[in-house]
Protein backbone atom coordinates (compact mmCIF):
# COMPACT_ATOMS: atom_id res chain seq x y z
CA UNK A 1 0.00 0.00 0.00
CA UNK A 2 1.31 3.38 -0.80
CA UNK A 3 2.26 5.79 1.92
CA UNK A 4 -0.30 8.87 1.82
CA UNK A 5 1.04 12.11 0.52
CA UNK A 6 -0.51 15.79 1.23
CA UNK A 7 -2.47 15.44 -1.65
CA UNK A 8 -4.25 12.25 -1.62
CA UNK A 9 -6.34 10.14 0.99
CA UNK A 10 -5.50 6.59 1.31
CA UNK A 11 -6.60 3.56 3.59
CA UNK A 12 -7.45 4.63 7.26
CA UNK A 13 -7.83 8.52 6.66
CA UNK A 14 -9.91 7.73 3.69
CA UNK A 15 -12.40 5.16 5.70
CA UNK A 16 -12.23 7.76 8.26
CA UNK A 17 -13.36 10.46 6.29
CA UNK A 18 -15.88 8.50 4.20
CA UNK A 19 -16.98 7.37 7.40
CA UNK A 20 -17.63 10.93 8.91
CA UNK A 21 -19.10 12.27 6.24
CA UNK A 22 -21.79 9.51 5.14
CA UNK A 23 -22.65 9.14 8.74
CA UNK A 24 -22.89 12.74 9.55
CA UNK A 25 -25.64 12.71 6.19
CA UNK A 26 -27.40 9.77 7.05
CA UNK A 27 -27.57 10.28 11.21
CA UNK A 28 -28.69 14.48 10.15
CA UNK A 29 -31.09 12.78 7.57
CA UNK A 30 -33.25 10.46 9.88
CA UNK A 31 -32.94 13.24 12.86
CA UNK A 32 -34.59 15.36 10.35
CA UNK A 33 -37.21 13.29 9.41
CA UNK A 34 -37.65 12.05 13.26
CA UNK A 35 -38.70 16.09 14.34
CA UNK A 36 -39.96 16.59 10.90
CA UNK A 37 -42.95 13.47 11.54
CA UNK A 38 -43.04 13.57 15.23
CA UNK A 39 -43.19 17.65 15.57
CA UNK A 40 -43.34 19.41 12.21
CA UNK A 41 -39.83 20.49 12.86
CA UNK A 42 -36.38 20.36 11.36
CA UNK A 43 -33.18 19.94 12.57
CA UNK A 44 -32.49 23.10 11.69
CA UNK A 45 -35.26 24.65 13.25
CA UNK A 46 -34.91 23.09 16.42
CA UNK A 47 -31.38 24.38 16.20
CA UNK A 48 -32.80 28.13 16.07
CA UNK A 49 -35.07 26.98 18.71
CA UNK A 50 -32.67 25.98 21.18
CA UNK A 51 -30.33 28.81 20.78
CA UNK A 52 -33.41 30.85 21.25
CA UNK A 53 -34.83 28.55 24.27
CA UNK A 54 -31.47 29.52 25.88
CA UNK A 55 -30.47 32.81 25.60
CA UNK A 56 -31.39 35.90 27.89
CA UNK A 57 -35.06 36.47 27.35
CA UNK A 58 -34.97 33.72 25.05
CA UNK A 59 -34.20 36.33 22.28
CA UNK A 60 -31.10 37.40 19.87
CA UNK A 61 -30.02 39.06 17.62
CA UNK A 62 -30.54 38.19 14.00
CA UNK A 63 -26.79 38.36 12.97
CA UNK A 64 -26.15 36.30 16.19
CA UNK A 65 -28.83 33.74 15.04
CA UNK A 66 -26.85 33.57 11.68
CA UNK A 67 -23.79 32.86 13.51
CA UNK A 68 -24.19 30.52 15.03
CA UNK A 69 -26.13 28.37 12.83
CA UNK A 70 -23.33 28.87 10.62
CA UNK A 71 -25.89 30.31 8.10
CA UNK A 72 -25.73 33.18 5.90
CA UNK A 73 -28.06 36.14 7.12
CA UNK A 74 -30.77 35.43 4.16
CA UNK A 75 -30.52 31.81 5.17
CA UNK A 76 -31.68 32.33 8.95
CA UNK A 77 -33.71 35.23 7.52
CA UNK A 78 -36.12 32.51 5.88
CA UNK A 79 -35.54 30.00 8.14
CA UNK A 80 -37.03 32.72 11.22
CA UNK A 81 -39.81 33.75 8.93
CA UNK A 82 -41.02 30.12 8.66
CA UNK A 83 -40.83 29.78 12.21
CA UNK A 84 -42.87 33.06 12.57
CA UNK A 85 -45.15 32.05 10.05
CA UNK A 86 -46.08 28.95 12.10
CA UNK A 87 -45.89 31.18 15.97
CA UNK A 88 -42.93 29.39 17.09
CA UNK A 89 -40.59 32.39 16.73
CA UNK A 90 -41.50 36.48 16.78
CA UNK A 91 -39.79 39.40 15.67
CA UNK A 92 -38.69 42.29 17.70
CA UNK A 93 -37.08 45.47 16.98
CA UNK A 94 -34.53 46.80 19.20
CA UNK A 95 -35.31 50.38 20.84
CA UNK A 96 -32.42 51.74 20.16
CA UNK A 97 -30.95 50.92 16.70
CA UNK A 98 -33.00 50.38 14.00
CA UNK A 99 -30.71 48.16 12.23
CA UNK A 100 -31.11 45.15 14.76
CA UNK A 101 -33.79 43.37 14.90
CA UNK A 102 -34.12 40.35 17.34
CA UNK A 103 -36.01 36.77 16.95
CA UNK A 104 -37.65 35.89 20.20
CA UNK A 105 -39.19 32.53 20.90
CA UNK A 106 -43.03 32.62 21.84
CA UNK A 107 -44.66 30.35 24.45
CA UNK A 108 -45.82 28.30 21.77
CA UNK A 109 -42.06 27.86 20.33
CA UNK A 110 -41.26 27.11 23.89
CA UNK A 111 -43.97 24.54 24.76
CA UNK A 112 -43.41 22.78 21.31
CA UNK A 113 -39.47 22.76 22.01
CA UNK A 114 -40.36 20.77 24.92
CA UNK A 115 -42.32 18.29 23.62
CA UNK A 116 -39.70 17.61 20.94
CA UNK A 117 -36.71 17.41 23.27
CA UNK A 118 -37.26 14.10 24.56
CA UNK A 119 -37.91 12.63 21.24
CA UNK A 120 -34.84 14.13 19.72
CA UNK A 121 -32.90 12.97 22.59
CA UNK A 122 -34.05 9.74 21.87
CA UNK A 123 -33.24 9.87 18.02
CA UNK A 124 -29.87 11.08 18.98
CA UNK A 125 -29.02 8.48 21.23
CA UNK A 126 -30.61 5.58 18.77
CA UNK A 127 -28.66 6.91 15.68
CA UNK A 128 -25.32 7.85 17.30
CA UNK A 129 -24.94 7.25 21.14
CA UNK A 130 -25.70 3.26 21.34
CA UNK A 131 -23.05 3.06 18.74
CA UNK A 132 -20.30 3.38 21.66
CA UNK A 133 -19.66 2.56 25.04
CA UNK A 134 -19.03 5.16 27.56
CA UNK A 135 -15.59 5.77 27.27
CA UNK A 136 -15.77 5.38 23.84
CA UNK A 137 -17.89 8.32 24.16
CA UNK A 138 -15.69 10.42 26.14
CA UNK A 139 -12.87 9.65 23.78
CA UNK A 140 -14.97 10.43 21.01
CA UNK A 141 -15.89 13.58 22.59
CA UNK A 142 -12.32 14.80 23.31
CA UNK A 143 -11.18 13.99 19.54
CA UNK A 144 -14.58 15.82 17.65
CA UNK A 145 -13.63 18.98 20.08
CA UNK A 146 -10.53 19.30 18.28
CA UNK A 147 -12.57 19.63 14.90
CA UNK A 148 -12.83 23.51 13.21
CA UNK A 149 -16.23 24.73 14.58
CA UNK A 150 -16.61 22.13 17.79
CA UNK A 151 -18.09 23.75 20.45
CA UNK A 152 -18.23 22.00 24.17
CA UNK A 153 -20.48 22.65 26.57
CA UNK A 154 -24.36 23.76 25.98
CA UNK A 155 -27.49 21.30 25.85
CA UNK A 156 -29.51 20.04 23.42
CA UNK A 157 -32.75 20.34 25.01
CA UNK A 158 -35.29 22.46 27.07
CA UNK A 159 -34.65 20.06 29.79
Amino acid sequence: MAVSTATSLEGAELEAWRNYLQSHASIVRELDADLTSEHGLTTRDYEVMLYLFQAPDRQLAMSVLAQSTMLTRSGITRLVDGLVDGGMIERVACPSDARVSYARLTDAGYEKMRAAGASHIASIRRLFLEHFSVAEIDVLASLLSRLPGARTGGSCTVE
